[in-house]
């Protein structure tokens, strides 16, 4: 079969998405401490842009200049056109991004002394001490013989985060050429170290060797820990108390002392830190009208402007023209970036607005007044200003796009806005009820059943329907596990 060179006409079609287009899409999505960042960042690289104080207020005085300073000085070839209709656009939305700026009076203010304050802060933050590391220096504190000391650091290597041992005897043998009772033998020192249980190869054993330690333990807690602990852990207590003719009250004493014991001795080195966070708004209730206001926190976000100095290079006979093209273009780049910006902040505004109108008894008494809410529902009921200023209802994927890793300061303390998205289920009378509030109805039954006596999902079903609430078992299942709430067999308490 012969190879051959032709030309074929294809038609296709391709969503293409400007630069632009992906920038407001990214600034939707970032957070505010990150959208802090990338602010920062084009300040550093765009020479145009300079951050001024809110105080100093104003873009629209800069773009005046440098639009009459491009009609003045270059010649109409049609692009000038464009340019001033750009500017022109910016400088429109400069009263709104004011006003919205001006919510902030609530809000505490944070200086260039807080920043360099938080700032010192992070930086001193130190990094822990590894378990890895811990075990090493315990090892060379105990063991004297190289290759002693090289199979324990091979030992310690073969530890999980956890604290247990991740290879066996037999292995370890093989890979070291030492013979196995060697390895038993430094394995043994290795698993008296600090903390009580690392190196246990099960959870049995690690249970046993925080025993070993421990001079106060019964013959039948180790019984129960060699031979039942998988009844211990269903709460199959009857079964144990007669294969060890022991009483339920001593077993219940067993299992009051086993759950002291720590089943991942390695999680006290974890290197998990709290995540502390900024939110991006705050919901506040004004006592004197009863209404809720929504104040941006915006004191994070640089506030920008396109710097004066560069209308004057346009006006420049000096300068040329390249130069003039670049001025342009990072100009136009800072234009995007403000409007980006205003554009992410009127949305979340926005959302924020149709979410407390619809949940305002969710703010007033708490999680079981929460109404059912979906994205397209917001979608559909306000307004957003597109790139070209008219007033459109958004995609339900903006508004997904703009909730995401948001979260909001309210009365009943800090949510992410998604979670005011819920499902909707039906009730007996018809009207709808939230998934979430029938979840906290689900464990406010629970927490008030009787402990002796649990209550089986079916038995929860017969008192939602009490109150009108009509879901299947198998619903009342799945909200269950996702409550981290065990079944009615190992909630029953002896």
């Amino acid at each position: 079969m012969a190879l051959r060179l032709e030309q074929v006409l294809k038609m296709s079609q391709q969503l293409v998405m400007s630069p632009q287009m992906q920038q407001a899409i990214k600034i939707l999505q970032l957070p505010l401490m990150e959208l802090r960042a990338t602010v920062q960042e084009e300040l550093n690289t765009n020479p145009v842009l300079e951050e001024t104080q809110k105080e100093e207020g104003s873009i629209d005085t800069t773009i005046e200049n440098i639009t009459q300073t491009v009609d003045k000085k270059e010649p109409d070839d049609g692009t000038n056109d464009t340019f001033k209709e750009e500017f022109e656009k910016l400088k429109k939305l400069d009263e709104e991004w004011r006003d919205y700026y001006h919510q902030t009076h609530s809000i505490r203010k944070f200086t260039s002394e807080d920043e360099e304050k938080r700032r010192f802060f992070q930086n001193s933050i130190t990094v822990g001490e590894t378990l890895h590391d811990h075990l090493l220096k315990q090892l060379r504190m105990t063991i004297t013989d190289p290759k002693e000391i090289n199979l324990g650091e091979h030992i310690i290597g073969n530890i999980d985060n956890n604290g247990y041992l991740r290879t066996t005897v037999e292995e370890t043998s093989e890979k070291n050429n030492i013979d196995t009772g060697v390895v038993d033998r430094v394995l043994s020192i290795i698993q008296k170290f600090h903390p009580l249980g690392v190196g246990a190869r099960d959870l049995k054993e690690c249970l046993l060797l925080q025993m070993e330690r421990v001079e106060d333990n019964h013959i039948f807690v180790r019984k129960i820990v060699e031979n039942h602990l998988d009844d211990l852990a269903k709460k199959r207590y009857p079964q144990i108390k007669r294969k060890l003719k022991i009483s339920i009250n001593d077993i219940k004493k067993a299992a009051e002392f086993i759950a002291t014991l720590e089943p991942k001795p390695g999680r006290i080195f974890s290197q998990e830190h709290s995540q502390y966070i900024t939110p991006d708004l705050l919901v506040e209730k004004n006592n004197q009208t009863g209404r809720y206001e929504i104040v941006l926190n915006d004191d994070r976000i640089p506030h920008l402007r396109i710097n004066t100095t560069y209308s004057q290079l346009l006006e420049s006979k000096d300068i040329p023209q390249q130069t003039k093209e670049y001025i342009k273009d990072k100009i136009k780049s800072g234009m995007w970036l403000i409007k980006n910006i205003y554009q992410r902040q009127q949305t979340i505004f926005r959302i924020t607005e149709q979410i407390v109108k619809v949940q305002k008894r969710f703010f007033d008494d708490g999680i079981a007044y929460l109404k059912p809410l979906t994205m397209q529902e917001v979608a559909d009921a306000i307004l957003i200003r597109d790139k070209n200023g008219e007033e459109k209802h958004p995609h339900e994927s903006t508004v997904s796009r703009a909730v995401a890793n948001k979260y909001a300061q309210t009365p009943r303390g800090l949510f992410q806005l998604k979670y005011f998205f819920t499902s909707r289920i039906r009730t007996e009378n018809g009207e709808d009820a939230s998934s979430r509030s029938i979840k906290q109805k689900i464990k406010d039954i629970i927490d008030n059943e009787n402990k002796s006596k649990p209550l089986s999902d079916q038995e929860i079903i017969d008192l939602l329907k009490e109150q009108n609430i009509m879901i299947a078992r198998r619903t009342v299942a799945k909200y269950r596990k996702e409550l981290n709430i065990l079944p009615s067999h190992m909630r029953k308490e002896y």
